[in-house]
């Protein structure tokens, strides 16, 4: 039986990682949030540019994010700061952080008196919350404490024929064994709604499916429906047609490759833990940064990035395992890339490749860095907006 390391929490998944999150609840504490976390080996900040000026969905959608990175296995507890007058409320982001059964504290920069006074206090609490947690110890736990997110980015032709099977097969025996695979990125998902609406546990779950894929297409055609914006419109990067792939369709057929073939159990809401195990369709956009976000905001302890074109880009505290079918690119990009799953166009099958992902899974669940991490890049950070 696969098993991993990793770190229990006292409710839901182990953490596959056992750092501090320090989290301001709005754009104005980022500075002192960030002050904090460079001060407390083991600590990580989540600087954004939203929390306030913000109102119903959208405001609603930057706290379901944040709260689901407090709440994140990952990190072991947080501290949030706020400002103090902002629209979303520090007090709300570590209440909801507590309610998960995480160590958190919180302060307020305005009743600090100053950044300074605030920064001192923060480093403070962070780095107890940090030495609490070196004390914890790894331990095994089987494939059904795992969830695993799925993503694809600067696609080429190589991607669907061997990198997304590869990490369909790899979401396949994570499912078989009790886990959760989560896979996103609705805006490349059109076109391809009917099989995936065919793959669904029951009818309401179909249903689902074909209403987040035709809700986000309906919005895509308001967005560009303006003559004057047309040269703006499309949804397939120069770099996609560089490598092969020339519509949302052709993306969307090589895509879905990495969901592998279990059926689909439900549809998440950006911010949503999936309810049961299972494969799940989290509705979100395709943007690499927010759809990251999105699939860590509901729990993925992990996330695979499939690329043909390649991409150096990694998440603070979640590790993404970069994997490539272009054994050229992999090659050009080795410092950046983790996984080459290229000798499936060779000739390999996908389940011998799809075998050495996953134990290359397995092993950075239990601790091996990724590329990303060693690198210290944390670009897949993005709250998403309406």
């Amino acid at each position: 039986m696969k098993t991993f390391q990793g770190y229990p929490r006292p409710q839901g998944l182990p953490g596959i990682r056992n750092l501090v999150a320090v989290i301001p609840s709005v754009f104005c504490a980022n500075t002192v949030a960030r002050r904090i976390a460079e001060h407390v080996a083991g600590a990580v900040d989540f600087c954004h540019p939203v929390g306030c000026s913000q109102v119903g969905l959208d405001l609603e959608l930057t706290a379901r994010g944040l709260k689901g990175l407090g709440r994140h296995p990952n990190f072991s507890g947080a501290v949030v700061v706020g400002l103090g007058c902002e629209r979303f409320r520090a007090r709300e982001l570590a209440e909801s952080i507590a309610a998960a059964g995480k160590p958190v504290e919180m302060l307020v920069i305005q009743e600090e008196g100053d950044t300074l006074r605030a920064i001192e206090k923060g480093i403070k609490l962070a780095g107890r919350l940090a030495e609490e947690a070196s004390r914890q110890r790894r331990e095994e736990f089987p494939l059904s404490e795992f969830c695993l997110g799925l993503k694809c980015g600067g696609t080429d032709a190589t991607s669907g024929m061997a990198a997304n099977p590869a990490l369909g097969w790899v979401a396949d025996r994570i499912v078989g064994g009790g886990g959760r695979a989560i896979f996103t990125e609705v805006t490349e998902l059109i076109g391809a709604e009917q099989i995936l609406a065919g793959r669904a546990a029951n009818p309401k779950v179909a249903g689902d499916i074909l209403t987040a894929i035709g809700n986000m297409e309906k919005r895509l055609s308001i967005a560009t429906a303006s003559a004057e914006l047309q040269h703006r419109s499309a949804l397939i990067s120069p770099g996609n047609e560089d490598g092969g792939i020339t519509t949302v369709v052709e993306k969307a057929l090589g895509g879905i490759y990495k969901a592998g073939i279990s059926p689909i159990s439900g549809v998440a809401g950006y911010g949503e833990w999936p309810a049961g195990r299972g494969l799940f369709l989290l509705d979100c956009v395709g943007h690499d940064g927010e759809a990251v976000t999105g699939l860590v905001a509901s729990g993925c302890q992990a996330v695979v990035f499939t690329t043909g074109r390649g991409t150096p880009t990694g998440f603070p505290g979640v590790p993404v395992i970069k994997i490539t079918g272009n054994s050229a690119t992999f090659e050009r990009m080795r410092f950046n890339l983790d996984f080459n799953a290229g000798p499936i166009v060779e000739g390999a099958s996908i389940a011998e490749v799809g075998a050495e992902l996953l134990e290359k899974v397995l092993c950075v669940a239990s601790g091996e860095p990724t590329r990303a991490e060693l690198l210290g890049h944390d670009e897949l950070f993005c709250i998403t907006r309406i």
